[in-house]
């Protein structure tokens, strides 16, 4: 059985929101756009420049979005906290042998300055793709299973040919997960060891 398992990283493997919220807040006074950081962290998961498009006219995007970009690892990077179960999560992995991809929606540099600051012992990191874009990085990789906690995070896990295993710590219940199609639903990452150490063949799931 193939052992090597891919992550996601806002919300699965990193608690990212206070980052997040102080990034917005700055960006909030400097562009004079009264962001609602505490509605924009319930919901991490899409790419940034859909979230920006939410409050301002699409021509200011991209300018919003490198300003963000600019400020994130000053101000948000240093703030974050691993999940509760995510070292053990990749222990669990390098003990039956595997490799430990993180694939995410965040720019690569500040997912590796996250995977970094948190200690999190990775093989790769591959940022800015999102949804069945994240399929290709997986299918390379050779995971067998995609770990994450957005519904878009079940289609990534088939586009690239892995069990989707979600966790219920981002925007959706362990039952709403179920509902989109995850292959496993677990709480949180706290409860991925035990899973891993009884999950049965690959095909066995599908």
């Amino acid at each position: 059985m193939k052992t090597s398992v891919g992550f996601d990283l806002d919300m699965t493997l990193a608690d990212t929101r206070a980052g997040i919220a102080a990034v917005y807040d700055e960006l909030a006074v400097r562009l004079g756009v009264p962001f609602d950081s505490a509605a924009i962290v319930r919901r991490l998961g899409p790419p940034l420049e859909v979230e920006l498009a939410n409050w301002l006219p699409a021509e200011e995007v991209p300018a919003a979005a490198d300003l963000y970009r600019e400020i994130y690892p000053e101000m948000g990077v240093p703030v974050h906290t691993a999940m509760p179960g995510a070292h053990e999560a990749i222990e669990a992995v390098r003990r039956a042998g595997g490799g430990v991809i993180v694939v995410t929606g965040k720019n690569v540099r500040d997912a590796k300055g996250t995977v970094k600051t948190l200690g999190l012992d990775v093989d790769e990191v591959v940022g800015s793709v999102f949804g069945p874009d994240k399929g290709s990085a997986l299918a390379r990789f050779g995971a067998a299973a995609y770990v994450g906690d957005h519904v878009a995070d079940i289609q990534a896990a088939r586009a690239g040919g892995a069990v989707s295993v979600t966790v219920a710590t981002g925007p959706y219940t362990v039952g709403e997960l179920r509902d989109h199609g995850a292959d496993v639903a677990l709480g949180d990452l706290t409860e991925f060891a035990a899973w891993f150490a009884g999950w049965q063949p690959h095909d066995a799931l599908r």
